[in-house]
């Protein structure tokens, strides 16, 4: 593993890596289990139906997509 010295720049600040490296160990230092069950069906609430065909968004399902991975192209 890289030394604290190898992961920052010339003047002395820490890295993005470093800092994110460092602010998930904390995280996960500071909560347990239950709060990531939590903050992962939050997120599946907000992200609601968007895996629907029906979404609005414009994006292909990943459903959809799957069934159309064999298909062959039409020519445009």
């Amino acid at each position: 593993m890289a030394s604290n010295n190898d992961n920052q720049n010339n003047n002395g600040k820490m890295s993005r890596e470093e800092a994110g490296r460092m602010g998930g160990e904390a995280t996960s230092n500071n909560h347990d289990k239950e709060f990531y069950q939590e903050i992962g069906k939050k997120g599946g609430e907000a992200r609601g139906g968007s895996d629907s065909d029906d979404s609005s968004d414009g994006k292909m399902s990943r459903e959809e997509a799957g069934r159309k991975g064999g298909q062959a192209r039409k020519n445009d």
